[in-house]
């Protein structure tokens, strides 16, 4: 019998010998003699000492059992920051990983991530793999430049598929003043058309050594530094220019809807994206607040010289025309600027983001390892797999204009 068990079993008797006393007054019906109150306060005061000897052994035990395991990962990192999604896999699995390593059929049950304001992590059990969810918005992962998801709006999803309404910008009457009792105008908003979006797949995979699990810093690394980096730039193409077809999602360059704009020659691209802002809040109540732009594009823009060959959006050293620090990157117009591949070179998105168009998640993304996959196991190898489901949803279509700047020549 374990020393707890044991513990528990003699408080138990004692407790007993306390009801006893408790029966054998309410059966002569005449309250506690003083010989019995006595009696109950020694039991009582053995019962609270059996309880704090169980509670130090419970203490001492998740003790001997956290020997193997990596040391707590607080729920914020030493700066304040959120914690990451590498880190979190080396919360759930590190311990289990190098124990369970070079055994055939290994399938890690990983604990369930919370939210950074959560007190704890609910822990899962059943037979095979139980897949961990992850909150993109909650947990940041590492960030080498701004990705398209964090321009647009976020939701969440319970079901599999959303039926939202595209918003027409065109309004049948107007709002105005009108006299005590009479008739108030109406609004009407003729075109309010269904659409049905399904959520789409991204998965990825890497493959490390047995050996390589020994190294936490290493698997947060690659966790960080390439699953989820390329995960991120799967999701960016799918968002941009996803035609919506088979596994694909209807980006947001192939909805219906999107308004136009084109530049006249490379010294005119700054005013057509402006524009393109413009547009945004002519044909919508909208205001445009990010620009997705390709590298050489921006290239382009980030060298441009005035008249005396001083760089207008600042020069390598100095902020523009020798004033204030250097950007990184400086945003274009004041907005929000995406620098990316994933879309093409002498096309510009510019739009009202944050509320014309939601990246809706179900289930956040999860992370999963085995070595049974392929042959893995006669290499001594795990596969980690990292996959997220998502639909966009594109509100007001013309709150986006797609702007044609040219190929580079």
């Amino acid at each position: 019998m374990s020393a707890i068990k044991k513990l528990v079993e003699e408080r138990k008797a004692v407790a007993e010998k306390a009801r006893g006393i408790l029966a054998t007054a309410e059966q002569a019906g005449e309250g506690f003699t003083p010989e019995q109150i006595e009696e109950l306060k020694s039991f009582t005061a053995e019962i609270k000492a059996y309880d704090e000897q169980i509670k130090s052994s419970m203490d001492a035990q998740s003790l001997l059992d956290s020997i193997d395991q990596m040391p707590e990962v607080e729920k914020k990192e030493a700066d304040g920051s959120e914690i990451r999604i590498g880190q979190h896999f080396i919360k759930s699995a590190f311990g289990e990983l190098n124990r369970l390593k070079g055994t055939r059929g290994m399938n890690l049950v990983l604990p369930e991530f919370k939210a950074a304001t959560d007190t704890h992590l609910t822990t899962t059990t059943g037979q095979g793999i139980i897949l961990p969810e992850y909150d993109l918005n909650i947990v940041k992962g590492k960030r080498q430049r701004p990705f398209l998801a964090e321009w647009l709006g976020t939701g969440t999803l319970t079901g599999n598929t959303l039926v939202y309404f595209t918003e027409s910008p065109l309004v049948e009457g107007a709002a105005g003043t009108v006299a005590e009792g009479s008739k108030k105008p109406q609004l009407h908003f003729p075109d309010y058309d269904p659409v049905t979006e399904t959520l789409k797949k991204v998965a990825g995979y890497i493959k490390i050594s047995d050996e390589m699990t020994e190294d936490a810093a290493f698997l947060v690394s690659e966790i960080e530094g390439r699953l989820l980096y390329q995960l991120q730039l799967a999701e960016e193409d799918q968002l941009l220019n996803g035609t919506g077809t088979g596994t694909n999602v209807l980006g947001l360059l192939n909805r219906s809807g999107i308004q136009t704009e084109t530049a006249a020659g490379e010294a005119d691209v700054f005013d057509a994206i402006f524009r393109a802002m413009t547009k945004v809040e002519t044909a919508t109540d909208l205001v445009a607040d990010g620009v997705a732009i390709n590298p050489i594009d921006y290239q382009k823009l980030r060298l441009t010289k005035d008249g005396n060959g001083q760089y207008i959006a600042g020069g390598p050293f100095q902020g523009q025309y020798g004033n204030g620090d250097q950007l990184d990157n400086p945003p274009i117009w004041g907005k929000r600027t995406i620098v990316t591949p994933a879309i093409a070179q002498g096309t510009v998105l510019v739009g009202a983001g944050q509320l014309a168009a939601t990246v809706y998640r179900k289930g956040g993304l999860t992370l999963q390892a085995t070595n049974t996959n392929e042959d893995d196991f006669v290499n001594n190898k795990i596969t980690i797999l990292g996959e997220e489901r998502l639909a966009l949803a594109v509100r007001r279509p013309s709150a986006f204009v797609k702007v044609t700047i040219g190929e580079e020549g």
